[in-house]
Formats: C-alpha cells, sequence, structure tokens
C-alpha cells in the first residue's frame, strides 16, 4: 500500500530549570530553591501540512499568566509567522518551579520570568527546524488507580471553615488530621490517559504528548526543583520506548482542579522516600502507553485546522462590607511570619480581598480547540474540575479528545456552579478562583459546540 506522508512534524525541548535562590511557586508561602533534583523543560510539538501549522508548547512550571504567554506567542509569530490561536502553550502543574506569576504570598521572581517567553519561543524554533516527513496517531488507556478526588463530604460534627467569609463550608478539600471524619469524596476523576503520538516515515519516535488528570504528585522538600511527576513519565517512555535522546515526551495536565494523590482513606500503596511516588506513577503511566502502541491507527495526511476565542466572562469581587473587614484584618495581620494554619489563612484571605476588589468585574477567557486528523485537543486557561473536562468529553461523541487544563493563561479554578455553591478551597474567593458560577458553564458550553460542529 502507498502512502502518502502530507505531514511534517517536528518536537525539541529547551532546558529552563532555574537557579538555586530562585522563588517557588505552589504554596501559600514564599519557598527558595535550595537544591536541584531534576530539570525543567519547556517542550515543543510542531504539525505542518501544507494548509496550516500547529504548535503544543508543555512547560514544567507551576502557572504562567495570558500576558507571559502572549509575549511568548508574538515572538514565535513574529520569527515562524504562526497565528497566536494556532499555537497552545501550557503549564504541567508542577509545585516545585520558578514561580512567574504571583500566588498568594508568593511573589514572581522576575528574573526568572524574563527567561521564559524566549526560551518558549527558540523551544518552537528548534522544533520547526527538526520537522520531517511524519505520521501521527491518537490513543488511549484507562488509569484511575492513582487518582482521587481530594473535596469530601465530612461527617456532621466536623466544621469546614471557610476563611473568606468565615462561615461553615458544605464539604472540605484535603481534610489532613480529619482522616476519620471523612465520609466520603464528592465527585470521580476522569481516568483516561490520553495521548497523542508521532513518529518519522520509518517510524522512528519524534514526540508524544500525553495528557491526565491528576493535579501532581508533590513527594519532595520544600525548596526542591522538579518536575514531579510529568518529568518522570516523559524520561521513563523515552526508555520505554527506546527511543533516542531526540524523542520529547510530554506530559500535559487534564482536568484535575479537585483531583489529587494525596491518600486520605489509605486506598493505595505507594513506595514513600522522596522522588519515590512520582517515578513508580510516571513509569506506571508510560508502561500503559507502550500497551496501546499496537493498536494504533496511524494518520500520514490527516487535516489540521483550529478554532480560537477569548470569552467574556464574570468574576467574583467582594463588595464594600467584605472589603471593610478584609482591611481591618490586614491592618492586624503579621505577613512576615504568617503560617498557613486557618488562623493564619483569614489573614492571607484577607488580603486576597483588598487584591481582587482591583480586578475588572469581566474577565476573558482563552478557549481553543486544535482539530489534528481524527481527534481533537481542547484548551483553557485555569484549573479545570474533573466533571467538566467529563462532560466536554462525552460530546465529542466518541472520537479522541481530550482537554488541556492551565493553557493559554491562568484564571484560577474554574468551579462548576454547583461545587461554587457547596465551597471547599477551590472555591475561596481571591485572585485565583474569582469566576462567578455562570463561568465554567460558558466555557464548557462553547467548547460543546465546537466539538460538535467538527
Amino acid at each position: 500500500m502507498n502512502l502518502t506522508f502530507n505531514l511534517l512534524a517536528g518536537a525539541a525541548r529547551l532546558d529552563i530549570t532555574p537557579p538555586l535562590g530562585t522563588i517557588i511557586n505552589g504554596d501559600f508561602v514564599t519557598h527558595y530553591a535550595r537544591s536541584i533534583h531534576d530539570p525543567l523543560f519547556a517542550k515543543a510539538l510542531w504539525l505542518e501540512t501544507a494548509r496550516e501549522v500547529l504548535v503544543i508548547v508543555v512547560v514544567d512550571i507551576c502557572v504562567m499568566g495570558q500576558e507571559l504567554i502572549d509575549e511568548a506567542k508574538g515572538l514565535i509569530q513574529e520569527e515562524l509567522s504562526v497565528p497566536p490561536g494556532a499555537i497552545l502553550i501550557s503549564s504541567t502543574h508542577t509545585h516545585a518551579a520558578g514561580s512567574v506569576e504571583e500566588v498568594h504570598l508568593v511573589p514572581a521572581d522576575l528574573s526568572y520570568r524574563q527567561r521564559i517567553p524566549l526560551s518558549i519561543a527558540r523551544a518552537v524554533k528548534e522544533a520547526a527546524k527538526r520537522k520531517q516527513p511524519a505520521r501521527l496517531a491518537f490513543g488511549s488507556a484507562q488509569a484511575p488507580e492513582h487518582l482521587l478526588c481530594r473535596r469530601f463530604w465530612m461527617q456532621e460534627d466536623y466544621y469546614p471553615r471557610n476563611p473568606v467569609t468565615g462561615g461553615r463550608d458544605a464539604l472540605k478539600t484535603n481534610p489532613f488530621g480529619a482522616e476519620n471524619q471523612i465520609i466520603g469524596p464528592v465527585s470521580d476523576p476522569d481516568p483516561e490517559l490520553g495521548f497523542l503520538a508521532v513518529q518519522g516515515i520509518q517510524g522512528e519516535w519524534i514526540g508524544l504528548l500525553a495528557n491526565y488528570s491528576l493535579h501532581y504528585v508533590g513527594d519532595w522538600e520544600n525548596g526542591t526543583i522538579t518536575a514531579d511527576y510529568f518529568g518522570a513519565f516523559s524520561e521513563a517512555l523515552r526508555q520505554q520506548l527506546g527511543a533516542e535522546e531526540s524523542f520529547v515526551g510530554m506530559l500535559s495536565n487534564g482536568t484535575s482542579g479537585d483531583v489529587n494523590i494525596w491518600d486520605f482513606r489509605n486506598e493505595k500503596h505507594y513506595p514513600e522516600a522522596h522522588f519515590s511516588k512520582s517515578k513508580f506513577i510516571g513509569e506506571a503511566l508510560a508502561a500503559k502507553v507502550l500497551a496501546q502502541l499496537d493498536l494504533l491507527h496511524w494518520e500520514t495526511d490527516p487535516e489540521l485546522s483550529y478554532r480560537y476565542e477569548e470569552i467574556r466572562v464574570n468574576r467574583r469581587l467582594p463588595d464594600e462590607a467584605a472589603l471593610l473587614q478584609a482591611k481591618d484584618l490586614v491592618a492586624r495581620a503579621d505577613f512576615e511570619h504568617l503560617i498557613p494554619t486557618p488562623e493564619g489563612l483569614r489573614f492571607l484571605y484577607a488580603r486576597e480581598q483588598i487584591l481582587l476588589a482591583q480586578f475588572a468585574k469581566v474577565a476573558t477567557c482563552p478557549v481553543q480547540l486544535f482539530s489534528i486528523g481524527s481527534g481533537r485537543i481542547g484548551a483553557l486557561a485555569g484549573e479545570v474540575f474533573a466533571e467538566t473536562g467529563l462532560q466536554i468529553k462525552q460530546a465529542s461523541a466518541g472520537r479522541p479528545y481530550f482537554t488541556v487544563g492551565l493553557a493559554n493563561g491562568n484564571l484560577g479554578y474554574l468551579p462548576p456552579a454547583k461545587a461554587l455553591e457547596l465551597g471547599g478551597y477551590e472555591t475561596w474567593r481571591c485572585r485565583i478562583s474569582n469566576l462567578d458560577g455562570e463561568a465554567e458553564e460558558i466555557l464548557r458550553m462553547k467548547m460543546i459546540d465546537w466539538l460538535s460542529s467538527h
């Protein structure tokens, strides 16, 4: 059988490991890099046909705002003539990377932030240079065993306090110290490990983009730089495939806003040493991909296209009464020595109300959909709940599909309206959780409409 190879593809990665002393994102308070366990990368995949180019970049970083990402896209457009809507850039959400955005009491490390847009553009430029005739295939495996909903119904005598309102939430996120008062999880994670595999025409590996809805693992000490299980997966995959060093493995964060690996009910049995859990999960997920390769249907002439729109959604902003209360708390706070205990969080979130009050009432959220042959990849700019991702997948009508979270910007948590009513950490009003109850439905339905029309 004669195959027509009308696809060109290339992949590359660029080291973005920060120097020791760099501020680290991922906690309520600031930590500084004291050791480097494994390197961090900006990883790029270039897909090209005669009619279209699509670019996918996955960066080992906690969160990136739209301003930073747009800067990177501008550099790519200037050098390679790819329009911004055809470029998908996402954060893995490792909580052990250099800080490029201010989150709670953690400032951005401006000297490190300055590097990132250019590094992303350089990775894409190198991927474009490496393009060659190629083929691609979508695959899927089930991996429910590493996923746990982190939002729990609790017994009646437990009081889940909301540090913003001072009132009681209907559930508790991450109930450390109250494990014996758990009733059960509120929802179910998305168990799919989806992936897009890319090879040269002789079957040599170019790259593989996977997607999994596990927040992060976090089996390291504060002050450590590590790509977490995202990096462990990529290296394990290269080894298990027997691929060359030029192979680029990429693991994007899916719809994991309410999902993690913390085992509050002793359901899992993982090694306990630092980094061992990340390594174990990364290797296990890589093996799942490997087991699916014989089932793949390779495409040599896929149609590429994209849709991109910035959707306006409303924010939840504090009213005057909330601001007066917040100002009173902030005036009495000792932020230099704040510890994120329940009492400390009252002061931290009071500061958040004052800072959030300066935000515009309306936010814009990038929504993006890539059509790549038989499959589709969606992208949303925040931490998306599993429920949202599962509903979008259901609308894909059996076609390969996954949602990349923390993509093209970061509007924080995107809880569905019902989750917002129940409360829990992901809903506490602040700069990383401030969209109103209609926002999730608006964004979800936009993606579903696009999928239905493709």
